[in-house]
């Protein structure tokens, strides 16, 4: 009776070659971190910044490292990586510093200015609270996300008509809350500040 062969066992000389570009790149990690960690704190604000720094220059270096010098100049190599990583994160804080000025700007030319609004705001918001969630939901839909009935009845899945019918009810119970802050047909005072409940178009 014939036995079966086993089958191939791999090489290990490959493994031993992963395990000993690991065991030098962990060497190489302990004996600099220390080191690239003050370099990199010294030259940003966060720590969390250093680390991610750090953290990039190891990168590289695992990467590329059949790069990384043998002859005792290893931490001289990585201070030049962390060098280029260094700029390139100012380069990036550069472009998210002005990517969030102009976002700035914009706003400021779209949105009103949020602190005339905050009483009004606060007194529409405590006066929805004390509505129905159908009613609260279908005067916020037209008066502060902007939808006219068409559009409010395709968000709430109910006929068109019926929407009218309660947006008509809702801004009566809404008034009667509220007060003398809203005028006769529904809409805030020009001196009252609160966002006004939109008209059906």
């Amino acid at each position: 009776m014939t036995s079966t062969p086993s089958p191939p066992r791999p090489r290990p000389v490959a493994l031993r070659a992963v395990s000993d570009r690991e065991l030098r790149f962990r060497e190489l990690f302990e004996d600099n971190y220390r080191q690239l960690l003050g370099y990199a704190l010294r030259r940003v604000a966060s720590p969390d910044d250093a680390a991610d720094i750090v953290a990039d220059t190891m990168l590289v270096a695992w990467r590329r490292f059949d790069e990384v010098p043998v002859d005792g100049t290893a931490r001289l190599y990585l201070y030049g990586v962390a060098r280029r990583v260094l700029a390139n994160h100012r380069r990036g804080e550069i472009r998210r510093d002005r990517l969030a000025e102009r976002l700035r700007l914009q706003l400021a030319e779209a949105a009103p200015d949020q602190t005339s609004l905050a009483d009004s705001t606060v007194a529409i918001r405590e006066a929805l609270a004390q509505l129905s969630d159908s009613d609260r939901e279908l005067l916020m839909l037209t008066g502060w996300d902007g939808l006219d009935p068409r559009e409010a009845a395709v968000v709430l899945g109910v006929p068109a008509r019926t929407v009218r019918t309660r947006l008509h009810r809702a801004r009566a119970r809404l008034r009667r809350v509220v007060g003398d802050a809203f005028t006769g047909d529904g809409h805030v005072r020009d001196d009252q500040h609160a966002p006004a409940v939109q008209e059906e178009r």
